[in-house]
C-alpha cells in the first residue's frame, strides 16, 4: 500500500478482546439503538453508517441512552447548512450534566502541582463553591449572555468559574497564562467582559512566573470590567481585586439556569496567525451531547475513570477534559511541564495518580523516544488502559514505540479534530483494532469523507477532509459575525453546503483514517500532490533531528521551491552525512518524489500558541511577504524565528526562483 494511502503496515498493534468488545459502553449503546429503532448494528461500520445515514434518529438514540430527560418537538428541525437547527424546543443547562454525578466515594478534580504534590477537590467542594461563585457573579451584575473570562492555569479553579459561569447562562473564555497580556487581549477583549478570573502566576519546568503585572495590563486595557477576581497561586499581591476564597466562600444552593439548546456556552479561538483570532461559539446543548458520545461511547470514560489529558486553558482539549466530569470520571488538572524535572514526568503523574486514560502529542511522545525513556520499565502504569493522542498526526512508529515502551494491552487513540468543532472527526473505538499512524474509525455522528476537487468521494486515495451532515456541535456562530459571512467563508466556500475543514486525509481499505496534514498547506510538485505531515513522520524519527519543517513555494515562470527545514538535536550539526540519512530515509520510507530541493539547517521552528507549526506563514515569508502582515507576533511561540526566516529570503533572494541546486545542505547564519 502507498504511504500516501495508509501506513504499509500489514497489521495492527492492538486488537480488543472479547471482554473489551462485550463490556464496552459503546456496545451496550449499540444493542440500546437497535432495540429502540428495531434494527441491526453487528459491529462498528453498521453503527456509524446508521449514525450518519439517519442522523435525527441517532442524536434522538443519545438523548434517550443518556437520560437527559423528555424530549419536546422536533430533533434537526432544519438540516441545512450553515445554520442547521437542533432540538429548537429544548431547553437545558450543561452543568445539570455534571451535577447529577456528584458523590463522595472518588474525588471530582486531582491538581498536581510541579513540585511534586497532589490535592483533590471532592464532588461537594467542586458544586459548593461553583454555586458560590454563581452567587458572586450575580452580585456583579452578570447576566445570561454576558461574558466572564480567565487567564489562567490549568487550575481546579478554572473549572469552577467555567461551571459557575454555565449554570447562570452567561458565556465562559479563556487563555492560559503563558500567553502575553496583548495575546490575550486579542482574544478576550473582544468579548466586552463583565468579569476576569485570574491567577497571580504559575510554575512551569522549574520556574516561576509572575503574571501580575500582565493582570495589570488586561484591567486597564478592559475598562468595563465590573470585578477582577485573583487565585493566589504564589502568594503575590494584586490590589483592589477579590480574592477567590473570599469569591467562592459563601454556602448556597446551586440555582442552575435553564437556557436554549444553541445558547452559547464558551467561545474559543483561531489560531489567531493572521487578524485577531476568531471568537468560536458553541452551544449548552450541543457539546452537551457531542462530550458525552465522544467520552463516554468513543472512549469508554465513566465514573470509575480519572481522565488526565495533557493541556491548558487555551487549546480545546482543556474543554475536552472537562466534560470528563459530565461522565462522572476524575479529572487531572497540571499546570507545569510534561518533562519536568525529567523527561518521563507525565507518566510517573499518571502513575501516581492512577489515571486510566490519558492524553498527550506525538511531540511528546517523540522527545521521550529520542530520551530513551521506558516508562512501562520504570512507573507503574497498570491501572492505565488508554492513551489519547492529538494535535499532530502520529507517526507509525511512535504508535509501536507507545505499544513496546507503554504497554501491549493498552488502546492508543490518536484522535483528529478541532478547536471549530470542540470534538474529533476521527478516532478511536474500544471495539475495533488500532493501525499504526492511523485513527481507527470516523467517530459516530460525523459523516467524515475525503473529496476530490471536484467534490467526489475518494476510497484509498488523498483527499479533503469534509463533513457531508450537521453535527450538534459545530459552531452556532462566530463571535461580532451578524451576518454570517466570515463563518461561511471559513468553512462552505469550496463545497457548498458542505463542512470543509482544511485537512488532508485518506480513508482506508480497512475502516480507518490517516491524515497527512493541513489542506491549505499541501505540497503540490508538478502537480503531484503530498502531506507535509507524512514527511515529518520520516524525518523527525531520526535521532539526530530535533524537527523539521517543509513548504513548497511556488515562483515566478512557474518555479516550485521545496525546501525541508531542521532544527538538528543537541550537539548535531548538519552536514552532508545527515543530509544524505535524511534522503535516504524519505525515499526509501515515501518516494523520490518526496524529496526536498533543498535541506537547511534552522536555529527552531515557528509553532502557533496550540503547537501547530507555521507552513503557511513561513511559505510567504520566504515568497517575500513582510513577517508582520502575514502572522501575529503574539501568536507565535518564538517571534524571533519569523525574523530568521525573513534574513534567510534575502540571502536566498539573487538565486531564486529556479536555480536552486537540489540536495544542498545549508546551515543556519547568525543574524
Amino acid at each position: 500500500m502507498s504511504p500516501l494511502h495508509g501506513t504499509g503496515i500489514a497489521e495492527p498493534q492492538w486488537l480488543p478482546t472479547d471482554h473489551d468488545r462485550e463490556s464496552a459502553r459503546i456496545s451496550d449503546f449499540a444493542a440500546f439503538a437497535a432495540d429502540r429503532m428495531s434494527i441491526d448494528l453487528p459491529d462498528y461500520t453498521a453503527l456509524w453508517h446508521w449514525s450518519v445515514e439517519e442522523i435525527s434518529d441517532f442524536w434522538e438514540t443519545i438523548w434517550h441512552y443518556f437520560d437527559l430527560g423528555p424530549l419536546p418537538g422536533q430533533v434537526l428541525a432544519n438540516s441545512e447548512m450553515p445554520g442547521a437547527q437542533w432540538f429548537p424546543d429544548v431547553h437545558l443547562n450543561y452543568v445539570d450534566q455534571v451535577v447529577r454525578h456528584s458523590r463522595t466515594d472518588r474525588p471530582a478534580i486531582i491538581s498536581i502541582d510541579e513540585d511534586g504534590t497532589n490535592s483533590e477537590t471532592s464532588w461537594d467542594e467542586l458544586l459548593g463553591r461553583t454555586a458560590a461563585f454563581a452567587a458572586t457573579l450575580r452580585s456583579c451584575g452578570v447576566r445570561a449572555g454576558d461574558r466572564v473570562v480567565g487567564y489562567l492555569p490549568h487550575i481546579p479553579e478554572a473549572v469552577i468559574a467555567f461551571l459557575a459561569t454555565a449554570s447562570i447562562g452567561a458565556i465562559w473564555s479563556a487563555c492560559g497564562q503563558d500567553y502575553s497580556a496583548q495575546a490575550a487581549l486579542d482574544r478576550l477583549g473582544q468579548l466586552q467582559p463583565t468579569v476576569l478570573v485570574t491567577a497571580d502566576g504559575y510554575r512551569h519546568g522549574g520556574k516561576t512566573h509572575d503574571r501580575t503585572h500582565e493582570i495589570g495590563i488586561l484591567r486597564t486595557a478592559m475598562p468595563q470590567l465590573r470585578a477582577t477576581v485573583v487565585v493566589s497561586s504564589l502568594g503575590l499581591a494584586v490590589p483592589d481585586t477579590l480574592p477567590w476564597q473570599e469569591a467562592t466562600q459563601d454556602g448556597c444552593a446551586m440555582d442552575i439556569q435553564p437556557v436554549a439548546f444553541d445558547h452559547p456556552l464558551w467561545i474559543v479561538y483561531s489560531s489567531g496567525t493572521t487578524g485577531l483570532p476568531k471568537g468560536i461559539m458553541h452551544g449548552h446543548g450541543g457539546v452537551l451531547l457531542e462530550h458525552l458520545k465522544s467520552l463516554a461511547l468513543h472512549s469508554d470514560i465513566g465514573p470509575r475513570d480519572t481522565f488526565f489529558w495533557y493541556t491548558s486553558p487555551s487549546w480545546m482539549m482543556w474543554n475536552f477534559q472537562v466534560a470528563g466530569l459530565l461522565v462522572g470520571a476524575t479529572i487531572v488538572c497540571y499546570t507545569g511541564s510534561p518533562a519536568f524535572p525529567t523527561p518521563d514526568a507525565l507518566w510517573e503523574m499518571a502513575a501516581r495518580t492512577r489515571t486510566t486514560v490519558l492524553g498527550t502529542s506525538p511531540g511528546y511522545v517523540l522527545g521521550c523516544m529520542k530520551a530513551a525513556v521506558v516508562p512501562r520499565a520504570d512507573h507503574d502504569l497498570s491501572a492505565l488502559r488508554q492513551i489519547g493522542i492529538t494535535g499532530s498526526a502520529l507517526p507509525a512508529t511512535s504508535s509501536l514505540w507507545l505499544r513496546d515502551n507503554v504497554g501491549h494491552d493498552i488502546q492508543i487513540a490518536s484522535i483528529s479534530g478541532g478547536t471549530d468543532v470542540v470534538t474529533a472527526f476521527a478516532g478511536g473505538a474500544r471495539t475495533v483494532p488500532v493501525w499504526p499512524g492511523e485513527l481507527s474509525v470516523p467517530y459516530l455522528g460525523v459523516a467524515l469523507q475525503a473529496w476530490d476537487g471536484d467534490g467526489s468521494p475518494l476510497h484509498e486515495s488523498m483527499g479533503e477532509l469534509v463533513v457531508t451532515e450537521p453535527m450538534p456541535s459545530m459552531p452556532v456562530g462566530f463571535w461580532n459575525d451578524p451576518d454570517g459571512s466570515r463563518y461561511r467563508s471559513a468553512y462552505f466556500e469550496d463545497y457548498p453546503g458542505v463542512w470543509r475543514h482544511g485537512d488532508w486525509i485518506t480513508m482506508t481499505g480497512h475502516g480507518s483514517v490517516v491524515v497527512h496534514g493541513r489542506s491549505d498547506s499541501t505540497l503540490n510538485r508538478n502537480g503531484i500532490r503530498m502531506g507535509s505531515a507524512d514527511i515529518y513522520q520520516v524525518v523527525e524519527k531520526l535521532s539526530d533531528v530535533a524537527e523539521a519543517l517543509i513548504i513548497g513555494a511556488e515562483q515566478p515562470e512557474g518555479g516550485y521551491w521545496m525546501p525541508l527545514f531542521v532544527v538538528p538535536a543537541a550537539g548535531v550539526r548538519l552536514d552532508a552525512d545527515l543530509a544524505g540519512r535524511i534522503n535516504t530515509a524519505i525515499r526509501t520510507e515515501l518516494s523520490p518524489r518526496h524529496l526536498p530541493d533543498e535541506i537547511i539547517a534552522a536555529p527552531g521552528i515557528p509553532h502557533t500558541r496550540t503547537g501547530k507549526k507555521l507552513e503557511i506563514p513561513v511559505k510567504r515569508i520566504l515568497q517575500g511577504a513582510d513577517p508582520d502582515l502575514v502572522v501575529t507576533r503574539d501568536a507565535v511561540d518564538d517571534p524571533s524565528l519569523l525574523d530568521w526566516f525573513a534574513a534567510l529570503r534575502h540571502r536566498i533572494a539573487p538565486e531564486m526562483p529556479n536555480d536552486r541546486s537540489s540536495a544542498l545542505v545549508t546551515e543556519p547564519q547568525e543574524q
